[in-house]
Formats: C-alpha cells, sequence, structure tokens
C-alpha cells in the first residue's frame, strides 16, 4: 500500500460539512463583514489577493474544500476521488470526480462537467495569465465523461492530484458567462469579472471594486434551509484597527477580516464586551520579497522583467547584499511591537505543517550586524561621507513597499533603522491594500508589478500539502506582459535546480520523500536571499458574539462555510 498524502485523503472523504443551528433561508437578516483590504475583482482567477479570492467565494465554489482542519471535503463533488474508492487511477495518472446532481447556477440554468472542463481551459489558456495556473501543473487534459463527471489526466503521476478545483483559489466558473473571455480577452470582461455568476449560498447584487460589496442569498442554493442570512454586506477599506472595533468595540459590523493589530490595542477593544477575538496559525508569512530584476522606469515595458536573465537588479543580485539585508532584521523585535502571541520569528517561506519545517536557515534568527557589515566591506561597498555605501557609481538605497497598516509600517520603520546601521539607505513606501493586492493591469503599485527594490506582504496557500505552493518560484511562474502581471514568483527567481526540484517532487509519492524535496526547495530560496521571511503569523479576526457557525480556517477561504453562519438566538 502507497505510504502517500492519498491514505489521509481516503479519510478525509468521509468529512461532510458540519450541520448548524441555524433557522429558515434568510430569516437572520444581513450579515455585515469588514474586510479593510477592499475586493477589486470577483474572479480569482485575475487577482492573486486574499480579499478577492474570500469575496469571490461567496459566490463561486470548488470541487472540494479544504476544512478547518486540513481535511479535503466535498463541496460540488459528491464525494472526494481516493484510489480506494476507484476515482483515483492506480497508475496516479488521473482522477475522476462525479458531481453532485440537481445544482444550478444562480441564474437557474444546470450546473455540469461542462463547466469544469470549460474552466480549466480557461486558466490554462496559453494567452491568458491565471493566478491559479499552479494548480493545474502536470494536468494533460481535463474531459467531462458525462454531466455529471469529469475526468483530469495527468503527464506524470501525481501522488496528490488534488490541485484542480480543491480549494477556494481554484473554483469552478460558469462556461456560458465566460467562454468569450478566453486568454487575453479575460481582463476586459468587466461585467462577467465584475458580477460573477456561481453556484454558492450567495450571489452578486452590487459590486462597487474598492469598496462593497452587496450579495444576496441564492434562491437557487441547493440547501433550502441555507444562507440563513438574507443578504452579506461586505465593506472594505480603512484600516484593520478600524475593522476590529467597528466589531469589538461599537457592533456595526458581525466580523472583521485579518486584524493586523498591536495585540495591546486588541486586547482594550475586546473588554467592549461585543465580540471575541480568535486566531489559528496555518502557513502564513510575513515576509520581504526581493526585487531581482531592474526596475528602472526608463526601461518601458521591460521594467521588472526578467529579459532572459539580461535585465539584473543594479545591487541586489549581488549575493552579499542580499544575506547582509537578512542578517541586519532582529525578527523578535518585529514580533514583538506588531503581533505578540499571534507571531512567531521564521526563517522559511514554508513554516508549516511541521513535517515541511527546515531548520537549515535558523542563523537568521539571531541578528548579526557586525556579520553584515563585514559582508559588505568585503564584497567592496564602501560607506560615503553619508554614511551610505555604493560601488562603481551605485548607491545602496532601496525603495520599499507595503500594504497601508499601522503595524506594517511600524515594521518597515524599524527595519529601516536596522539597515541603516549596516550603511543601507531606505525610502519607505506604502500602497493603499485595496490597490496593491488588487488586480488592476494599469496601476503600477500592485504587488505583482513589484516596481519597488523591496515589497512586503503575507501569504499562504490552500489545504496542506505544499506543492503547488513551491512551484510559484519556479522560472516559468513570473508576472509579467505576456501574462498580464500575474504570477506569484515575484523577485523572478529562476534557477534549473530549483526547476529540476520542483518536478521531482511532482512524481514522489512518500511523504517523507516530499517533505525533503520541500525543505530543500525552501532552503534554496532562502539561501540565494530571493525571499527573506520575517514572522509565521497567525490568522487574527474577530467576530460578534451573536455570531455563530464561523469555524476560522487558514487552509482556504475564510467564508468557505458561509452558507452554515447565522445568528444566534
Amino acid at each position: 500500500m502507497l505510504k502517500t498524502p492519498l491514505l489521509v485523503a481516503a479519510v478525509m472523504a468521509s468529512a461532510i460539512f458540519a450541520s448548524s443551528a441555524q433557522a429558515d433561508r434568510g430569516s437572520d437578516g444581513q450579515l455585515k463583514i469588514l474586510y479593510w483590504q477592499a475586493p477589486s475583482i470577483l474572479n480569482p482567477f485575475l487577482s492573486g489577493g486574499t480579499k478577492d479570492i474570500d469575496a469571490s467565494s461567496i459566490i463561486i465554489e470548488p470541487l472540494a474544500h479544504y476544512d478547518e482542519k486540513g481535511n479535503i471535503v466535498p463541496a460540488l463533488a459528491a464525494e472526494v476521488p481516493t484510489v480506494a474508492n476507484g476515482g483515483i487511477a492506480k497508475d496516479l495518472k488521473s482522477i475522476t470526480w462525479k458531481l453532485k446532481k440537481g445544482i444550478t447556477w444562480s441564474d437557474g440554468t444546470p450546473f455540469t462537467a461542462a463547466d469544469v472542463e470549460f474552466t480549466a481551459a480557461y486558466c490554462m489558456h496559453p494567452e491568458g495569465g491565471c493566478n491559479a495556473i499552479d494548480r493545474f501543473q502536470d494536468v494533460k487534459s481535463v474531459k467531462a465523461v458525462d454531466g455529471h463527471t469529469v475526468k483530469i489526466t495527468f503527464g506524470v503521476a501525481k501522488p496528490f492530484p488534488y490541485g484542480p478545483f480543491v480549494g477556494s483559489s481554484s473554483p469552478v466558473i460558469q462556461k456560458a458567462q465566460f467562454e468569450n473571455c478566453m486568454g487575453a480577452k479575460a481582463p476586459e470582461c468587466t461585467k462577467q469579472n465584475f458580477g460573477t455568476i456561481g453556484t454558492g449560498p450567495f450571489k452578486v447584487k452590487e459590486f462597487r471594486p474598492n469598496d462593497v460589496v452587496l450579495y444576496i442569498a441564492n434562491d437557487k442554493y441547493r440547501n433550502p434551509d441555507q444562507p440563513a442570512f438574507d443578504s452579506v454586506l461586505m465593506k472594505g477599506g480603512g484600516d484593520a484597527v478600524s475593522a476590529a472595533r467597528a466589531v469589538l468595540e461599537t457592533g456595526e459590523f458581525d466580523y472583521a477580516w485579518n486584524l493586523q493589530v498591536e495585540p495591546e490595542i486588541l486586547a482594550t477593544m475586546a473588554k467592549a464586551g461585543k465580540g471575541k477575538v480568535i486566531s489559528a496559525f496555518g502557513t502564513s508569512v510575513e515576509r520581504l520579497m526581493v526585487q531581482l530584476t531592474n526596475v528602472d522606469p526608463k526601461l518601458g515595458d521591460k521594467r521588472g522583467t526578467y529579459q532572459g536573465g539580461k535585465n539584473p537588479h543594479p545591487f541586489l543580485t549581488d549575493p552579499a547584499v542580499r544575506r547582509a539585508l537578512s542578517m541586519a532584521i532582529e525578527r523578535g523585535i518585529l514580533v514583538d511591537a506588531g503581533y505578540g502571541a499571534a507571531g512567531q520569528v521564521t526563517c522559511n517561506v514554508l513554516p508549516a505543517p511541521a513535517i515541511y519545517a527546515s531548520t537549515a536557515n535558523d542563523w537568521c534568527k539571531k541578528q548579526d550586524v557586525a556579520g553584515a557589515n563585514k559582508l559588505l566591506d568585503d564584497a567592496g561597498w564602501k560607506r560615503g561621507s553619508d554614511g551610505v555605501r555604493a560601488k562603481d557609481g551605485v548607491r545602496l538605497s532601496i525603495l520599499y513597499q507595503t500594504s497601508t497598516n499601522s503595524v506594517r509600517q511600524g515594521t518597515q520603520a524599524l527595519i529601516k533603522q536596522m539597515w541603516q546601521e549596516i550603511g543601507v539607505e531606505t525610502e519607505l513606501k506604502n500602497v493603499n491594500a485595496s490597490v496593491f493586492f488588487g488586480g488592476d493591469q494599469s496601476s503600477p503599485d500592485t504587488f505583482q508589478k513589484f516596481y519597488t527594490d523591496i515589497e512586503m506582504f503575507t501569504n499562504n496557500f490552500n489545504g496542506t500539502d505544499p506543492e503547488n505552493y513551491m512551484l510559484r518560484w519556479t522560472c516559468d511562474k513570473m508576472p509579467d506582459l505576456t501574462t498580464q502581471w500575474i504570477g506569484q514568483n515575484l523577485p523572478r527567481y529562476c534557477d534549473p535546480e530549483y526547476d529540476k526540484l520542483a518536478a521531482k517532487m511532482s512524481k514522489t509519492a512518500a511523504l517523507e520523500d516530499r517533505a525533503k524535496i520541500a525543505k530543500k526547495m525552501n532552503d534554496m530560496l532562502i539561501e540565494y536571499g530571493a525571499i527573506i521571511p520575517l514572522i509565521h503569523r497567525g490568522a487574527v479576526a474577530a467576530h460578534a458574539f451573536s455570531l455563530g457557525g464561523v469555524r476560522q480556517n487558514v487552509w482556504d477561504a475564510t467564508p468557505w462555510n458561509i452558507q452554515e453562519w447565522h445568528r444566534k438566538k
């Protein structure tokens, strides 16, 4: 018997969504959710922002979700395929999903396997830029066998075949709505991307990008008793502190997401007695992305693009500079100042589950200013009269951007001081979170365009298997014009040896061997300095005491089970 994640999946397949003690559909009035990073699009395939994936997950669904324990549970599928139930071929080269029958889209038309087949073609289109393309790694074909059966065939044996259509970042979209939005046309379909038709518990009534989404209960939803709320107001904008206050102190909202707020402030707010703070640790890491290409505006369309390695950054391609930047940071101070119990020092971009956490980079846990200075001295970077190091006319002057948030601005200020000690000049920039994490291709300030030297944010992945996550940094995942600036390889890192490890992991069955490969990939990224991890973050949120059914989930979208949320009586 194979000792692979498939064995775990056999247990997962028996899990079902828990029932909730809720009233009839729509009887609990309006649910008010506050996302201080406002959604900018309702198509997760065209944005890497968590807030856009979450906003979309209220409307559209995958074949299966990850629950709050990391188990795979059916959503649009009748069951989770395994080798044991015949859903996964014995050679591990295909997976067959049986769909639930009787499901309709919110416009009343039937949901069928043709929609699943189309979604794969949409995301895998060679002229498109799909944020979930890593989920389709090694996919050879996706075919509708009949109206309620889909077969996914891989070009290689896949020990963990749950990439496509598992988790909210890889949902199913309606063929009828999006069939004229393929490839390069995808971003131009504003009506579709802003008014997505779905199978989920709610449908869009009004969407004002970077501001608010108003959803109403989907009267075609498959469970006649769900959802309990007749509408959902997802308000965006503001900041994390005001979001926390709106739930914990004033009671204006029922749920506040991503409370990146100083711990002492949250504790004070919670004393008002209107709500509670909840948290859970998953795979979220606050990290610095290091730009390895030249972002000089004079380069025009070539700005921030790899160009086959012929467009290097003027100083961040020096390994001594990258290592010194990491060595100079006292991560413990960053945790204490901004996160408290909701943060832990980390030297890995892959901090969890525990079997995947490397110890090879633990040198970063201790600040070493003297060592960083010596490294730069030995590399020929000399201090000028202003204290800033330079070599061959190039100064170590960094533009460092992140989203607007008090904790992040505090972190920026501390790191700027730390880098000043090693002769690095730092200019700080913060961008409205809705813009920074948005999908507006015309904006120069998105995190995927990355037109600065350093940028900071948190990211994670759906589920507990890191294969698709680690694929983000292969050479073919860089954002540029050809991908409509979609892609997760933000540093523009390219190493053929890393790509070989990615290919090897996709073919490796034993969990222990997969863990060794994942650790090695993590270590390559950190040793090279393409990513500088800072803090392993807990997901912190708050909800009103009157709100029931919330199951805090760090493995999938926050509203993954919003059909179960209800007003406590």
